[in-house]
């Protein structure tokens, strides 16, 4: 039974879901400025863990086929055929439904429509149009990852508003930021699939530098949120310090581009860095938007 459950589970990439996760609550505390209902957060995590997870589910049976190529993702479930497609639509749709009734019935139908398009930006907008055409897929495509702040701020407010939007930019500039360094590791991967991720169709000094600039402007976005949501000095010391650690460690790719010249092949070690370097920063970020209400 445990074998037969488990690849429904895996599906979903519960890690990513974990990732959105770390956004969507710590919004909740400052969308309430203190703690939040359990309603409130009952419904953000069940409904927004069960968008996320429809949209990945959705990702996984579109690209079955490139997924199949692909070292790092052959073993996933539908991709390998443990779960069949049939099976994996139903279970996509299912979960769509679930976080659209919940996040309606527990909050508003504002979070609910921001969690349905959350669904639609990532299944249709990223993977069918975007991923297999544009090297900037991850760019425009990454939005669908920064609707849990939007579904957050909304299930508590029942409206949006300027501070929401930074969340949103925020998190928007540091998803480049975040995956072309993982890109530049699966690169290889990327190409014998046909995808055309930034690394696989432009020299690493290109990448690296993007990588840069998007730091750059999330560092700065990070900034902007202060005044914007009067947030105190913790998170103010709190988000320029790890805003030019991020930058920095970023600037170290550039470096080794310039200096060593390195190829892709020598950069693999030191962008994984920067990867990991990436969801540090993001969940210590938004920690401190976490705990700032409760701050002077």
């Amino acid at each position: 039974m445990r074998s037969r459950i488990a690849p429904f589970f895996w599906v979903t990439k519960p890690r990513i879901v974990e990732l959105l996760l770390a956004t969507a609550v710590p919004t909740l505390f400052l969308a309430s400025d203190g703690v939040p209902t359990v309603i409130a957060t009952l419904a953000v995590v069940v409904g927004g863990s069960a968008a996320a997870a429809s949209a990945n589910t959705y990702n996984s049976v579109y690209d079955r086929d490139i997924d199949a190529v692909m070292h790092r993702t052959g073993n996933r479930p539908i991709a390998s055929g443990v779960i069949s497609v049939r099976a994996g639509l139903i279970q996509a749709t299912v979960l769509g439904v679930i976080s659209v009734l919940t996040l309606g019935l527990l909050t508003n139908w504002l979070a609910a429509f921001l969690g349905f398009l959350a669904i639609v930006a990532y299944a249709l907008g990223y993977t069918v149009l975007l991923k297999r055409s544009t090297p900037q897929n991850i760019v425009w495509g990454g939005a669908a990852g920064c609707m849990p702040v939007l579904i957050a701020w909304a299930a508590v407010t029942g409206t949006l508003g300027w501070t929401p939007v930074i969340l949103f930019v925020i998190i928007f500039f540091w998803t480049p930021a975040h995956y072309w360094p993982l890109a530049i590791k699966y690169r290889d991967d990327y190409a014998a699939a046909g995808v055309p991720m930034l690394p696989v169709v432009a020299p690493a000094r290109v990448v690296t530098r993007n990588v840069v600039v998007y730091s750059i402007a999330m560092a700065i976005s990070s900034v902007v949120l202060i005044p914007i949501a009067s947030m105190g000095w913790v998170y103010t010391i709190g988000a320029v310090i790890l805003g030019a650690w991020f930058v920095v460690i970023s600037l170290g790719l550039v470096k080794l581009t310039h200096r060593d010249n390195a190829d892709y092949e020598d950069l693999q070690k030191p962008a994984m860095r920067v990867f990991h370097g990436s969801i540090t920063y993001l969940a210590l970020l938004f920690l401190l938007i976490g705990i700032a209400p409760f701050l002077p």
